[in-house]
């Protein structure tokens, strides 16, 4: 009897004890917000916990989710799903920084989202005083009540990608797909209601817009659908049938109670039901609107054909290249060395001389953009009429039918089309005469043509005239050139007259900068990579100069993650830090293994050009100078360390890294590069990161976790130089392996002499080529600040929000 009442008391305790060690593990989840009260977000290192809401049941949690190292939305989340599953965002195209932002619930009712600094990122919009507490709910509706429990506001009805169970559909709820899988911007398709009442999907991309879903060939009756109904409502119910107020409809095939559900337009624009499996937390697929991947819009992009065989995959149309291989949707543009061709046959065509051919492409069409159709005409006045208009790209015909469809532009081309159809495009004879020119994707080193624009401009007659006179064919195509003369002249006028005013306006300009590069677009900008600007341990760096005339600076990035998707992530946020004191980063290229960075050009180099320069080519740098570059640095690494959205430590702080435009100000180069370098060993990482000795704090060589305290430990190194007008390790010795031991003895004396009344030896010590012209205070502040920046222990050196703030003080 002891015995099992021991056994039952171990076990019951043991259960406790699990339990308990759950519970630990888990979120801290609260049932509601009241007013006054909120949710901050909690990254810190030594903390495993923030706090969420839950929903009763546990099966939905609300809080903040993490998007990048230290960017975060405030989401909702499958609680039961193995990768949390967002299924609602509320600021998904600006993240907030992942300490010191917060979720209130304002005394006025409001709910809140603020960020490290207070600005208000997003809000529900509303001001209700009778407003009692927010709290989410088991459907996965995060709701704002008043004290008898009525809904004022509820995430239901602004919805992202994802439509849950009970949530209404209406004409003012659309779900918008993410960007790329496994990121939570915006992306180009779009569910909704259109203004004929029909449920649709539609690609609506940077140029063009065309709806795909349903099949926008056929009739309303065809597809099944009503127009006639207004209400414009649909629903997903839990067990997995779909209503809508236009007569579509859908059934999961795991139909059914119990069973968690979504309704997510997903990155791909393709509209998918899902099922989650509550044992394992996967998902699984039971319905999609297309079966056929290749009919989303926009998925291939521009000059290019979505093919099944031999494997799902994109691929450029003959004498096409592909502009952005890790993004096909740019789709593809004639290669350089066919652009003049090309120009030359539309001169040509307009004086009626064949210096083109007609590809056949079997079993392919291109949807819509047609210059006119045309029924029951014979394959040879299809052909004649394509090739007597300029405009026409291919043409698609149907045989037995008589079908013909002259094409301006071929957009969302695919392979296997229902009904059967061939297209036959139209290429210059020189890409007939050479098969290595088909569609393959290369990289060489040619510089691209700007590609001639081809007007969309529809010329009525095209089919039933097929023989135009000379004399009008010349006067059309001398009209034609003169239009787009003058177009052209009113655009470079318009871009001349307001380009400067717009580029450099706010947060929001510096963000939609921020773009993908082409390999070959970056080719072209940098003349093949041959004037390089200097080079270092992360890659070397090349000048180029874009399309709109702005001169950059290319770094071939050396080492850096594998992760395409990982790389995209960081960069997304690293592309959105801003400050006057950094060089600004412009874009990037990713293609295979090559990586490029593109940042602005700073035009007077690095600091240790101007500062150990002394041949003389770069005249030497006034107090006044060293001083104001000291502070830039300073304000440029305190807003990485505490200010920006994405904390950074630079990690290799040093005079090569810090660049001087052509006023002389500071901005600092390389930040955020550690995090796009490959994960490794820390001595692996010190050694090919940190490329220049002297410059280390000494907790790398301890394997010491790194904080923003090893940047203070490189900026008090810089701030000797800057001082002293040559490197520390010339100071005393010249052997490399004792510079640590330079910094550490140079240090001790200068505390010694800093403690003394007499400062006779400032004299000596500041660089003797200003010939004493020095401020006196300003160099006892900045010497006594290098020596507390370059303290062992790492504790006792200062911030850099302090240093800024003890130089700027002088200054006052």
């Amino acid at each position: 009897m002891t015995m099992r009442v021991a056994y039952i008391f171990t076990t019951s305790i043991s259960f406790l004890l699990l339990l308990i060690s759950v519970a630990l593990a888990k979120d801290h989840g609260i049932s509601y917000l009241g007013p006054g009260s909120s949710i901050s977000t909690n990254s810190s290192s030594n903390s495993t916990t923030t706090t969420i809401l839950l929903s009763p049941s546990g099966a939905f949690a609300c809080g903040f989710y993490r998007v990048a190292t230290n960017a975060f939305t405030f989401s909702i989340w499958f609680t039961g799903s193995s990768g949390k599953t967002v299924a609602w965002t509320a600021n998904r195209d600006v993240p907030v920084n992942g300490r010191g932002s917060r979720l209130s619930f304002q005394e006025h009712g409001g709910l809140a989202l603020l960020d490290y600094d207070g600005t208000a990122v997003w809000s529900t919009n509303m001001t209700a005083a009778r407003a009692s507490r927010a709290e989410l709910l088991d459907s996965g509706n995060l709701v704002v009540v008043d004290q008898d429990h009525r809904q004022l506001w509820k995430s239901f009805d602004s919805a992202t990608d994802t439509l849950l169970p009970s949530q209404p559909m209406t004409r003012y709820v659309q779900l918008v797909s993410a960007s790329a899988r496994g990121l939570l911007y915006t992306g180009f398709y779009t569910l909704y209601f259109d203004s004929d009442n029909q449920l649709k999907l539609i690609y609506d991309g940077p140029e063009i817009s065309s709806i795909y879903w349903p099949n926008p060939a056929n009739k309303l009756w065809v597809n099944q659908r009503s127009a006639y109904n207004r209400s414009r409502y649909a629903v997903l119910q839990q067990t997995g049938q779909f209503f809508s107020s236009d007569n579509s409809s859908f059934d999961a095939s795991d139909l059914g109670e119990k069973v968690m559900r979504r309704l997510t337009l997903d990155y791909d624009g393709n509209l998918r039901l899902y099922s989650l499996n509550a044992t394992s937390g996967d998902w699984s697929v039971s319905w999609m609107a297309l079966r056929r991947v290749c009919d989303v819009h926009g998925l291939c992009g521009k000059n290019s054909l979505c093919k099944y065989i031999p494997k799902l995959e994109c691929s450029c149309l003959e004498g096409f290249e592909v502009v952005d291989a890790s993004n096909w949707s740019k789709g593809c543009r004639r290669k350089a060395n066919i652009t003049a061709s090309w120009d030359d046959r539309r001169r040509h065509e307009a004086n009626n001389m064949a210096t083109f051919s007609f590809s056949k492409l079997a079993q392919t069409d291109f949807y819509q953009h047609d210059l006119e159709y045309a029924d029951s005409v014979p394959f040879l006045q299809c052909k004649e009429a394509c090739s007597d208009n300029v405009d026409c790209q291919a043409f698609s015909y149907r045989r037995g039918e008589g079908k013909c469809y002259p094409k301006v532009s071929l957009l969302n081309g695919k392979n296997f089309p229902d009904p059967y159809n061939d297209i036959y495009l139209k290429v210059p004879k020189v890409v007939m005469s050479t098969p290595e020119l088909a569609s393959t994707v290369t990289h060489e080193c040619k510089i691209h043509e700007k590609e001639a624009d081809i007007s969309s401009r529809m010329f009525k007659g095209a089919i039933s005239k097929f023989k135009v006179g000379y004399f009008l064919s010349s006067a059309l195509t001398l009209l034609f050139i003169e239009v787009a003369l003058i177009i052209a002249g009113c655009l470079v006028v318009y871009k001349w007259k307001i380009g400067p005013e717009v580029t450099d306006e706010g947060y929001t300009i510096i963000s939609s900068q921020f773009r993908i590069f082409s390999h070959s677009e970056l080719l072209k900008a940098t003349n093949c990579f041959q004037e390089e600007l200097g080079s270092g341990g992360s890659g070397a760096v090349y000048k180029g100069v874009l399309d709109d005339e702005r001169t950059v600076a290319v770094k071939k990035l050396n080492d850096v993650i594998h992760g395409e998707q990982e790389f995209r992530s960081e960069l997304s946020v690293i592309g959105r830090i801003y400050h006057m004191n950094l060089v600004r980063i412009w874009g990037f290229s990713v293609e295979k293994t090559c990586k490029l960075l593109v940042s602005e050009f700073i035009e007077n180099g690095s600091l240790d050009r101007a500062l150990f320069d002394y041949q003389r080519i770069i005249p030497v740098l006034q107090w006044n100078q060293r001083y104001n570059i000291a502070l830039g640095v300073a304000k440029g690494l305190a807003y990485l360390h505490h200010e920006c959205l994405e904390w950074i430590v630079h990690c290799d702080v040093k005079p090569e890294n810090i660049l001087l435009d052509k006023d002389f100000e500071p901005k600092i180069a390389d930040f955020g590069l550690v995090k796009l370098q490959k994960r490794g060993s820390r001595a692996l990482m010190l050694s090919r990161v940190h490329g220049t000795r002297g410059y280390i704090a000494p907790e790398w060589a301890l394997n010491l976790p790194i904080t923003g305290k090893a940047d203070v430990y490189s900026y008090g190194v810089v701030l000797l130089e800057l001082v002293k007008g040559i490197r520390v390790s010339s100071w005393m010795v010249d052997a490399e392996e004792e510079v640590e031991m330079a910094v550490r003895c140079s240090t001790e004396i200068l505390k010694e002499k800093l403690a003394g009344e007499d400062q006779s030896w400032l004299l000596e010590f500041v660089d003797h080529r200003l010939d004493g012209e020095f401020n006196h205070s300003e160099a006892m502040v900045m010497l006594k600040i290098a020596v507390s920046c370059v303290e062992e222990e790492r504790s006792r050196r200062p911030s850099m929000s302090h240093v800024v703030e003890t130089m700027l003080s002088l200054v006052e």
